[in-house]
């Protein structure tokens, strides 16, 4: 199998950002969108909060610019937010608890497949090997997107409507998922987290087996990646 330049999609529900602006977010209240959003992109999350009467966001000196041209905005760079992050972008904590719907999704796809016989091993340093005969996937997502490098081997992800385990090393770009007797079309849609399904709060998991917060995890996946906004 050999790897593609297709990278991981960092998928942002402006959606599920309103809903929880309309439920949690007072008129008058501050909110924090330093770190760039906390990986959301602040800019376009000022926007959804200044569309719902949000006046007043904290941001970082760099995104002052791009963040006042909301109408309507006061842009700070210093103090504290009204609402905790977390929770304005659904966000689990340690336990899987969310104060909203996820807004982030991290969604890979299948490169290929291949079939791995029982003894066999995969990616670097041989850490996983098949008791049985399988058949692997190669999947978009790697640690040059944020996933950590920990999550070999300790993880599952979604495909279709199937928890898969990520096997092996995680690599620069892509992992390795083993599809347990069953198999995946070359483009089929990986969900690591968010979404509506199985993975939905697979970032507490995450967070568990890595020792970093959720909310850590979303802003280097945030920034590492291109964030696509749907409805």
């Amino acid at each position: 199998m050999t790897a593609s330049s297709a990278l991981p999609r960092v998928l942002l529900s402006r959606g599920a950002l309103e809903r929880a602006t309309r439920a949690l977010v007072a008129p008058g209240a501050i909110v924090d969108l330093r770190h760039d959003g906390f990986g959301h992109g602040a800019a376009e999350v000022a926007g959804v909060l200044a569309d719902a009467g949000i006046t007043d966001v904290i941001v970082d000196p760099e995104h002052v610019a791009v963040v006042s041209s909301r109408p309507g905005l006061r842009v700070h760079t210093a103090g504290a937010g009204d609402i905790e992050p977390a929770a304005l972008f659904g966000i689990p904590d340690a336990d899987g608890s969310r104060t909203s719907e996820p807004v982030m999704s991290l969604q890979g796809h299948v490169l290929s497949t291949k079939p791995l016989r029982a003894g066999e091993a995969v990616s670097y340093g041989y850490t996983h090997r098949a008791v049985d005969d399988t058949r692997i996937a190669l999947v978009t997502g790697g640690y040059a997107q944020g996933i950590p490098r920990v999550l070999g081997n300790r993880v599952r992800v979604q495909i279709g409507e199937r928890m898969l385990p990520v096997v092996g090393r995680i690599a620069m770009d892509v992992c390795v998922v083993d599809l347990e007797g069953g198999d995946a079309e070359d483009g089929t849609p990986v969900v690591y987290f968010g979404g509506a399904g199985g993975a939905r709060d697979a970032l507490a998991h995450w967070a568990s087996v890595s020792g970093l917060t959720a909310l850590e995890m979303a802003v280097v996946i945030g920034r590492h990646g291109q964030g696509e906004w749907v409805a």
